[in-house]
């Protein structure tokens, strides 16, 4: 019986050895994994309130404690007070629940929950705290990071991006009159030019914003820009319309997204009382690109000269080099981006602390050099970043092949694209997506509008005062006579032309009435805008002239013979120096925005954006109604300098409200 009692305790012994064992392994793993889960967040808020933050507990993201735990150490909260001799008592502490436990019971055991038995609204809500902390400490960092050579360098950067699109939207307009008549683009399908720009700009402008939210402002800038520099430099080189189409949506597509993301990119570096201002600096790059544009279109259009083809298939004129020349601001600013950093206000948000830490340390140390202070040192050691809520993705079965994984990577990026687009929908700032879509609507159409509308406005009015100067000639009778000079803007009505030559001519703008021509000869004519109405040909040849069948309007031909007929649209033989005119008015309307970028730039800040957006559109809109009066070149040009100018301090304003109304990653 005394070795069974012997046995027995022997048992009950080796029973509390194997259960302290197990007790000291388990605290082991529970403190192993609070310590993975500190080493991967922040635990104080900022350098200069490290004395304060010191005497209480932080709690980061996944809930770490301010005191680290020891691997070493067998011991945590529950198990304080107990010797390693103790009982294993019914309540205590015994190791890492199982995955059945209640959250309620494991908050009861003094751990902190774990992200995984949070529902996805404790989450947000604790990163939407987490957000508003960053946003207070960022602004304290951007501050002791200072103003200077970093902030101007970016600047110049982003502002050749800014610049290429209001390239962008000036060479629609530009090239639209060229175009027409070098690719014989009928007046129905003329319009479908300008609209397919702005259409390519809408989808571009959501597609590359959210874009931006998801992998940095800097990626997206970059490759935005460089789809649109492609198409641009493709679309010169293209000779069908419809290729050329293409080609422009793909451009507009790409220069959709610089709108967006500049303001962004160059917000998040900026103070915020610097913000306003050089925001409104920045949108003077936007009214460079305008003159560039009419400045690039008044030198090189007009010159016809600048041309050359390859047989009667391939004709390259001088608009298309117009087209090139506009690419060239694009390059540069993706070549300029290249040596730029991210967005440390992104990266933050994202979870990137250390990639955040280092850029705000660069500009700071960029700063500080410029200012002639490089022995200050950059104080900041841990900065806050927010909760990651991680993103379940199902990746199908089928998988294996590269495309399958592609097109799941695709679909995966647009479908978080299209929930950061909804996110906007959402309170608190459901109401600001709506005001502010209404007024971005009325602004782009009143102003882009105008911008397309406007050449062609010109043009309407040169043409009627060149009707007004037509020549006319009625029942000519003219016969054994060789013409070898140019008709330009005449009339001929009720004429007979007998045995007459026709050589070597340049027609422009001339029209035959009711006229007979007999045995006649035209060789080697060149015409633009002519046309025989009700015409009657007898015995008539025509060599090597580009007098097509449309031409012949309701016209007989008897016995008469084509041969060598040149066949496609002409461009004018002879300087327009009526685009020239056009070219230097929208010259001088860009060059009216300079007035307005200098006003809200200075006064942006003090009279606040609300104030500059409201005051700027009413005046545009009451300068934009007086051209319903212009008669004269002299008057519209004088109303549209004036609209331009009151318009660009709205522009301002609204490109600032939008950037800060709205938190980063729906930025």
């Amino acid at each position: 019986m005394e070795d069974s009692y012997k046995d027995r305790t022997s048992l009950v012994k080796g029973a509390k050895d194997i259960a302290k064992e197990v007790k000291r392994q388990a605290v082991k793993k529970v403190n192993k994994a609070v310590d993975k889960a500190q080493d991967g967040y922040t635990q104080r808020s900022y350098n200069r309130f490290q004395d304060e933050e010191d005497d209480d507990d932080y709690y980061g993201q996944g809930g770490h404690y301010g005191v680290e735990a020891n691997d070493d150490e067998g011991s945590s909260e529950a198990t304080e007070g107990h010797d390693e001799d103790d009982e294993i008592y019914e309540g205590e502490y015994q190791g890492i629940p199982n995955m059945g436990q209640s959250k309620d019971d494991m908050v009861a055991l003094g751990q902190s929950m774990r992200d995984e038995y949070k529902d996805r609204h404790e989450l947000e809500t604790e990163r939407k705290a987490d957000e508003e902390e960053l946003a207070q400490q960022y602004e304290l960092i951007i501050q002791e990071c200072g103003h200077g050579r970093f902030q101007w360098a970016l600047f110049f950067v982003l502002g050749m991006a800014l610049m290429a699109d209001g390239v962008e939207v000036f060479v629609v307009g530009f090239v639209l009159p060229s175009a027409e008549t070098d690719m014989c683009i009928p007046n129905s399908g003329s319009g479908w030019l300008g609209n397919i720009v702005y259409l390519g700009m809408m989808v571009g402008a959501f597609f590359w914003g959210g874009l931006a939210d998801k992998v940095g402002r800097r990626q997206s800038l970059l490759i935005c820009m460089s789809v649109n520099g492609f198409f641009a430099f493709l679309s010169s080189f293209v000779q069908g319309y419809g290729f050329f189409l293409f080609c422009r949506l793909f451009s507009g597509f790409g220069i959709g997204g610089a709108m967006p993301t500049v303001f962004s990119y160059f917000s998040e570096v900026l103070a915020r009382e610097k913000r306003g201002e050089h925001l409104s600096w920045l949108c003077m790059f936007w009214m460079i690109g305008g003159i560039y544009a009419s400045a690039m279109a008044w030198a090189i259009i007009p010159h016809y000269g600048w041309s050359f083809s390859m047989g009667s298939a391939y004709q390259f004129h001088s608009w298309r080099v117009f087209v090139i020349v506009c690419a060239l601001p694009c390059v540069s600013s993706v070549v300029a981006l290249t040596f730029m950093p991210e967005s440390p206000r992104f990266l933050l948000e994202v979870g990137k602390h250390d990639e955040a830490w280092m850029i705000l340390k660069q500009i700071h140390d960029t700063n500080m050099r410029a200012r002639g202070q490089p022995e200050k040192v950059f104080t900041v050691t841990r900065i806050k970043t927010p909760k990651q809520i991680d993103e379940l993705i199902e990746i199908e079965s089928d998988t294996g092949t590269w495309y399958r994984r592609c097109f799941v990577r695709i679909r995966t990026e647009l479908y978080g694209i299209w929930l950061t687009f909804m996110r906007c929908f959402n309170y608190p700032v459901k109401d600001n997506t709506i005001k502010l879509t209404a007024v971005w609507f009325t602004l782009s159409f009143g102003y882009y509008g105008l911008s397309v509308w406007f050449p062609d406005v010109i043009k309407h009015l040169q043409s009627d005062e060149y009707a007004s100067r037509v020549k006319h000639f009625r029942n000519e009778e003219v016969s054994h006579f060789v013409f070898n000079f140019t008709l330009e803007n005449q009339i001929h009505s009720n004429g007979e032309y007998i045995n007459d030559r026709f050589i070597m001519m340049k027609f422009k703008s001339v029209t035959f009435e009711d006229s007979l021509f007999k045995n006649c000869v035209f060789e080697d004519i060149t015409s633009l805008n002519t046309y025989f109405r009700n015409c009657t040909f007898v015995n008539t040849s025509f060599y090597n002239t580009d007098l097509e069948q449309y031409k012949f309007v309701d016209s007989e031909l008897i016995n008469c013979s084509f041969s060598h007929i040149r066949t496609g649209c002409q461009i004018s033989f002879d300087d327009d120096y009526s685009a020239y005119w056009i070219y230097f008015v929208n010259f001088l309307g860009t060059l009216a925005v300079l007035p307005g970028n200098i006003v809200s730039a200075l006064l942006m800040d003090r009279i606040g954006r609300l104030t500059m957006l409201g005051g700027s559109m009413v005046l545009s809109g009451i300068s934009c109604f007086f051209l319903w009066f212009g008669t004269s070149e002299s008057m519209m040009i004088g109303m549209l300098c004036l609209y331009n100018g009151l318009t660009i301090s709205a522009w301002n304003s609204l490109d600032v409200i939008t950037v800060e109304l709205y938190p980063t990653d729906r930025r």
